[in-house]
């Protein structure tokens, strides 16, 4: 794949990440994706906020054999970044101001951050209908992207939920994407897969960008 130019006004924290960036949509059956499993579509953004967080947001519609939605299935939300030790540059909790001086100012600086692999550590939180959210762990090398849950908080009415991975991936400028739960006896079962196109591109849905 050719190198990725970065923009200049991109938040450094993000550079790892930037390969997600944009608005993407296709669509992808549940199960292990065979012939006969349902088909879904799927809009899913990566935004860069202009904090050291990108926001996700994926809405997922049940389709016919054609693509064509005929009702909602999920909207999620949440929020991804690299998984690094807490500084005076962070926001939070609550309205709380970070510092004014970033704990990253350039790409070059983040590059501190991976691993002897080249690797960087990346953490999510992920947040859907039916009181479940959850958090995850994993590694982002390149244009590819692992998650495993760590943690899962449910709220009372909600569905059994043991815990999950997802896989991203970028091949041929498409978006590749693969969610397997976690059964009851703790063996990973395909949930979902989906190949998605690029709709819009990182600036256009930057919370950055002027009119």
């Amino acid at each position: 794949m050719a190198p990725i130019e970065l923009p200049t006004d991109l938040t450094p924290e993000l550079a790892p990440l930037y390969w997600l960036l944009g608005r993407w949509r296709g669509q992808g059956r549940l199960g292990l994706g065979e012939q006969d499993d349902p088909i879904f579509t799927q809009d899913v953004t990566f935004r860069d906020t202009g904090l050291e967080f990108v926001e996700y947001r994926a809405e997922t519609w049940l389709a016919d054999e054609a693509g064509a939605p005929l009702r909602p299935l999920t909207v999620e939300t949440g929020f991804w970044s690299l998984d690094r030790a807490r500084t005076d540059a962070d926001v939070g909790p609550g309205l709380a101001p970070a510092d004014l001086v970033p704990a990253y100012r350039s790409a070059a600086d983040v590059d501190q951050l991976a691993q002897p692999d080249g690797a960087f550590a990346i953490t999510a939180t992920i947040t859907h209908p039916g009181s479940i959210s959850e958090l995850y762990y994993g590694k982002i090398k390149g244009p590819q992207l692992q998650l495993a849950t760590d943690a899962v908080m449910r709220g009372e009415h909600a569905a059994e939920y043991p815990g999950a991975s997802r896989m991203f991936g970028l091949v041929n400028s498409q978006l590749f994407w693969r969610w397997d739960l976690r059964a009851a006896d703790g063996e990973m079962v395909p949930h979902a897969s989906a190949i998605l196109d690029r709709t819009a591109s990182a600036e256009e849905v930057s919370a950055k960008r002027t009119a």
